[in-house]
Protein backbone atom coordinates (compact mmCIF):
# COMPACT_ATOMS: atom_id res chain seq x y z
CA UNK A 1 0.00 0.00 0.00
CA UNK A 2 1.31 3.61 -0.65
CA UNK A 3 2.34 5.67 1.95
CA UNK A 4 -0.09 8.32 2.45
CA UNK A 5 1.59 12.36 3.32
CA UNK A 6 0.31 15.13 3.43
CA UNK A 7 1.90 18.85 3.37
CA UNK A 8 1.34 21.63 6.09
CA UNK A 9 3.26 24.64 7.20
CA UNK A 10 3.21 25.26 10.93
CA UNK A 11 4.67 28.45 12.21
CA UNK A 12 5.96 28.70 8.71
CA UNK A 13 7.95 25.82 8.17
CA UNK A 14 6.76 22.86 6.28
CA UNK A 15 6.56 19.27 7.24
CA UNK A 16 5.37 16.30 5.18
CA UNK A 17 3.25 14.03 7.72
CA UNK A 18 2.78 10.40 6.65
CA UNK A 19 -0.25 7.84 7.49
CA UNK A 20 -1.97 9.87 10.10
CA UNK A 21 -4.43 7.32 9.73
CA UNK A 22 -2.02 4.04 11.61
CA UNK A 23 -3.59 2.84 14.78
CA UNK A 24 -0.63 3.35 17.22
CA UNK A 25 -3.08 2.92 19.97
CA UNK A 26 -5.25 -0.69 19.02
CA UNK A 27 -7.24 -1.06 22.08
CA UNK A 28 -8.99 2.47 21.66
CA UNK A 29 -8.35 3.00 18.42
CA UNK A 30 -6.39 5.98 18.55
CA UNK A 31 -4.51 7.41 15.31
CA UNK A 32 -1.31 8.78 14.71
CA UNK A 33 -2.80 12.01 13.53
CA UNK A 34 -4.86 11.66 17.19
CA UNK A 35 -1.19 11.53 18.37
CA UNK A 36 0.25 14.94 16.46
CA UNK A 37 -3.02 16.75 17.70
CA UNK A 38 -2.08 15.69 21.35
CA UNK A 39 1.36 17.33 20.78
CA UNK A 40 -0.04 20.48 18.97
CA UNK A 41 -2.64 21.21 22.14
CA UNK A 42 -0.29 20.29 24.68
CA UNK A 43 2.54 22.08 23.22
CA UNK A 44 2.46 25.80 25.28
CA UNK A 45 2.81 23.67 28.45
CA UNK A 46 5.20 20.90 27.32
CA UNK A 47 7.98 22.94 24.93
CA UNK A 48 9.48 24.81 28.02
CA UNK A 49 10.20 21.51 29.36
CA UNK A 50 11.92 20.23 26.13
CA UNK A 51 13.66 23.28 25.12
CA UNK A 52 17.57 23.42 25.56
CA UNK A 53 17.23 19.35 26.42
CA UNK A 54 18.68 16.58 24.92
CA UNK A 55 16.13 14.06 23.44
CA UNK A 56 15.84 10.71 23.35
CA UNK A 57 13.45 9.37 21.24
CA UNK A 58 11.66 6.23 21.61
CA UNK A 59 9.82 5.08 18.58
CA UNK A 60 7.06 2.94 18.02
CA UNK A 61 6.70 2.62 14.00
CA UNK A 62 4.00 -0.06 14.31
CA UNK A 63 2.30 1.30 17.42
CA UNK A 64 2.54 0.25 20.98
CA UNK A 65 1.79 -3.48 20.08
CA UNK A 66 4.74 -3.56 17.87
CA UNK A 67 8.36 -3.21 18.16
CA UNK A 68 10.18 0.01 19.09
CA UNK A 69 13.40 1.63 19.43
CA UNK A 70 15.08 3.82 21.37
CA UNK A 71 17.25 6.99 19.16
CA UNK A 72 19.68 8.94 20.94
CA UNK A 73 21.56 10.05 17.20
CA UNK A 74 19.16 12.78 15.40
CA UNK A 75 17.82 10.71 12.03
CA UNK A 76 20.11 12.62 9.47
CA UNK A 77 17.05 12.77 7.61
CA UNK A 78 15.37 15.46 9.68
CA UNK A 79 14.64 18.88 8.15
CA UNK A 80 17.66 21.25 8.32
CA UNK A 81 15.60 23.79 10.56
CA UNK A 82 16.06 20.47 13.46
CA UNK A 83 18.34 22.27 15.96
CA UNK A 84 20.71 19.61 17.31
CA UNK A 85 23.27 19.04 20.38
CA UNK A 86 26.93 17.09 19.88
CA UNK A 87 26.92 15.19 23.27
CA UNK A 88 29.82 13.00 24.07
CA UNK A 89 28.85 9.50 24.95
CA UNK A 90 31.24 7.45 26.96
CA UNK A 91 28.96 4.41 26.35
CA UNK A 92 29.85 4.48 22.25
CA UNK A 93 33.08 7.12 22.77
CA UNK A 94 31.82 9.01 20.08
CA UNK A 95 30.08 12.41 19.87
CA UNK A 96 26.27 11.61 19.02
CA UNK A 97 23.96 14.59 17.77
CA UNK A 98 20.87 14.42 19.60
CA UNK A 99 17.45 15.82 18.44
CA UNK A 100 16.51 19.45 20.30
CA UNK A 101 13.04 19.77 20.58
CA UNK A 102 12.61 23.65 20.78
CA UNK A 103 9.53 24.77 19.11
CA UNK A 104 6.56 23.67 17.77
CA UNK A 105 7.46 22.39 14.03
CA UNK A 106 9.96 20.34 15.86
CA UNK A 107 7.61 18.33 18.19
CA UNK A 108 5.23 17.77 15.22
CA UNK A 109 7.85 16.02 12.99
CA UNK A 110 8.94 14.20 16.01
CA UNK A 111 5.56 12.46 16.47
CA UNK A 112 5.33 12.19 13.05
CA UNK A 113 8.17 9.32 13.11
CA UNK A 114 6.39 7.73 15.96
CA UNK A 115 8.43 8.92 18.93
CA UNK A 116 5.22 8.62 20.61
CA UNK A 117 7.71 9.02 24.00
CA UNK A 118 9.76 11.85 25.20
CA UNK A 119 12.51 11.33 26.93
CA UNK A 120 14.87 14.19 28.16
CA UNK A 121 18.06 14.53 30.08
CA UNK A 122 17.93 15.93 33.70
CA UNK A 123 20.77 18.93 32.55
CA UNK A 124 21.04 21.09 29.73
CA UNK A 125 22.69 20.40 26.70
CA UNK A 126 25.08 23.17 26.94
CA UNK A 127 26.03 21.81 30.66
CA UNK A 128 25.39 18.07 30.06
CA UNK A 129 26.92 17.22 33.45
CA UNK A 130 25.34 19.87 35.23
CA UNK A 131 21.92 19.04 36.50
CA UNK A 132 19.07 21.30 37.03
CA UNK A 133 16.84 18.46 39.07
CA UNK A 134 17.14 15.63 41.27
CA UNK A 135 14.42 13.14 40.65
CA UNK A 136 13.43 9.80 42.67
CA UNK A 137 11.26 7.12 40.30
CA UNK A 138 8.60 5.24 43.01
CA UNK A 139 8.20 2.14 41.29
CA UNK A 140 5.68 -0.20 42.90
CA UNK A 141 6.24 -3.88 43.04
CA UNK A 142 2.74 -5.69 43.20
CA UNK A 143 0.30 -5.47 44.88
CA UNK A 144 1.56 -2.43 45.77
CA UNK A 145 -0.08 0.50 43.49
CA UNK A 146 -0.30 4.13 43.12
CA UNK A 147 -1.63 4.99 46.22
CA UNK A 148 1.80 3.83 48.43
CA UNK A 149 3.74 5.06 46.29
CA UNK A 150 1.84 8.43 46.84
CA UNK A 151 2.72 7.99 50.86
CA UNK A 152 6.36 7.48 49.94
CA UNK A 153 6.15 10.77 48.05
CA UNK A 154 4.89 12.49 50.77
CA UNK A 155 7.45 11.11 52.91
CA UNK A 156 9.86 12.49 50.93
CA UNK A 157 8.51 16.34 50.12
CA UNK A 158 8.66 16.27 54.00
CA UNK A 159 12.61 15.78 53.98
CA UNK A 160 12.98 18.40 51.55
CA UNK A 161 10.72 20.40 53.66
CA UNK A 162 12.51 20.44 56.41
CA UNK A 163 15.80 21.48 54.49
CA UNK A 164 13.55 24.25 53.08
CA UNK A 165 13.28 22.82 49.41
CA UNK A 166 10.16 22.53 46.94
CA UNK A 167 9.69 19.45 45.74
CA UNK A 168 7.45 18.61 42.34
CA UNK A 169 5.44 15.07 42.15
CA UNK A 170 3.93 13.61 38.54
CA UNK A 171 3.09 10.53 37.43
CA UNK A 172 5.01 8.51 35.70
CA UNK A 173 2.08 7.60 33.24
CA UNK A 174 2.57 4.13 34.17
CA UNK A 175 2.35 2.38 37.56
CA UNK A 176 4.07 4.99 39.53
CA UNK A 177 5.12 8.57 40.74
CA UNK A 178 8.00 10.64 40.48
CA UNK A 179 9.47 13.50 42.56
CA UNK A 180 11.72 16.56 41.00
CA UNK A 181 13.83 18.70 43.26
CA UNK A 182 14.54 21.35 41.01
CA UNK A 183 18.65 22.57 41.85
CA UNK A 184 19.28 26.16 41.52
CA UNK A 185 22.95 25.56 42.39
CA UNK A 186 25.43 24.46 40.23
CA UNK A 187 25.94 20.81 40.95
CA UNK A 188 27.31 17.57 39.10
CA UNK A 189 26.05 14.15 39.02
CA UNK A 190 28.69 12.48 40.98
CA UNK A 191 26.87 14.80 43.93
CA UNK A 192 23.39 14.44 43.14
CA UNK A 193 23.45 10.61 42.82
CA UNK A 194 25.46 9.24 45.82
CA UNK A 195 22.59 12.06 47.48
CA UNK A 196 19.73 10.47 46.51
CA UNK A 197 20.85 6.97 47.37
CA UNK A 198 21.77 7.54 50.77
CA UNK A 199 18.38 9.39 50.86
CA UNK A 200 16.63 6.13 49.16
CA UNK A 201 18.12 4.17 51.70
CA UNK A 202 17.34 6.57 54.74
CA UNK A 203 13.81 5.96 53.66
CA UNK A 204 14.25 2.49 53.39
CA UNK A 205 15.23 2.12 57.23
CA UNK A 206 12.52 4.33 58.54
CA UNK A 207 10.18 2.35 56.26
CA UNK A 208 11.42 -1.07 55.78
CA UNK A 209 8.19 -2.95 55.08
CA UNK A 210 7.26 -0.23 52.83
CA UNK A 211 10.39 0.84 50.79
CA UNK A 212 13.14 -0.82 48.97
CA UNK A 213 16.25 0.86 47.73
CA UNK A 214 18.03 -1.98 46.35
CA UNK A 215 18.44 -2.56 42.34
CA UNK A 216 17.13 -6.31 42.65
CA UNK A 217 13.81 -6.74 41.26
CA UNK A 218 12.98 -10.04 43.48
CA UNK A 219 13.04 -7.36 46.61
CA UNK A 220 10.10 -5.14 45.30
CA UNK A 221 7.38 -7.21 45.59
CA UNK A 222 4.51 -5.69 48.06
CA UNK A 223 6.92 -2.23 47.89
CA UNK A 224 7.78 0.67 46.40
CA UNK A 225 11.15 0.85 44.77
CA UNK A 226 12.98 4.35 45.35
CA UNK A 227 14.78 4.23 42.12
CA UNK A 228 17.46 6.82 42.91
CA UNK A 229 19.83 5.60 39.82
CA UNK A 230 18.20 8.19 37.14
CA UNK A 231 20.25 10.85 38.43
CA UNK A 232 22.86 9.74 36.03
CA UNK A 233 24.42 11.80 33.27
CA UNK A 234 23.72 9.07 30.62
CA UNK A 235 20.10 8.21 31.80
CA UNK A 236 16.89 9.69 30.91
CA UNK A 237 13.32 10.34 32.27
CA UNK A 238 9.93 10.54 30.39
CA UNK A 239 9.43 14.49 29.88
CA UNK A 240 6.38 15.70 32.00
CA UNK A 241 3.60 15.73 29.23
CA UNK A 242 4.64 12.84 27.58
CA UNK A 243 2.49 10.38 25.91
CA UNK A 244 3.55 6.29 27.30
CA UNK A 245 3.24 3.85 25.03
CA UNK A 246 0.82 1.56 27.12
CA UNK A 247 -2.47 -0.14 25.77
CA UNK A 248 -4.31 3.27 26.04
CA UNK A 249 -2.86 5.84 25.37
CA UNK A 250 -1.25 7.39 29.18
CA UNK A 251 0.15 10.08 29.34
CA UNK A 252 2.72 11.24 32.22
CA UNK A 253 0.92 14.24 34.43
CA UNK A 254 2.02 16.62 36.85
CA UNK A 255 -0.37 16.80 40.05
CA UNK A 256 -0.56 19.29 43.07
CA UNK A 257 0.54 17.77 46.15
CA UNK A 258 -3.02 18.19 47.70
CA UNK A 259 -4.09 15.46 44.86
CA UNK A 260 -1.16 13.14 46.03
CA UNK A 261 -2.46 13.65 49.78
Amino acid sequence: MARQTSQVEIQGKQLSLSNLQKVMYPATGFTKAQVIDYYVRIAPVLLPHLRGRPLTMKRYPEGVAGMHFYEKNCPTHRPEWVTTAPIWSEGNNRWMDYCMVQDLPTLVWAANLADLELHTSLSLAKKILQPTMLVFDLDPGPPADIVLCCQVGLWLRQIFEQLGLETFPKTSGSKGLQVYLPLNTPVTYEQTKPFAHELARILERQHPQIIVSDMKKSLRAGKVFVDWSQNDDHKTTVCVYSLRAKERPMVSTPVTWQEVE
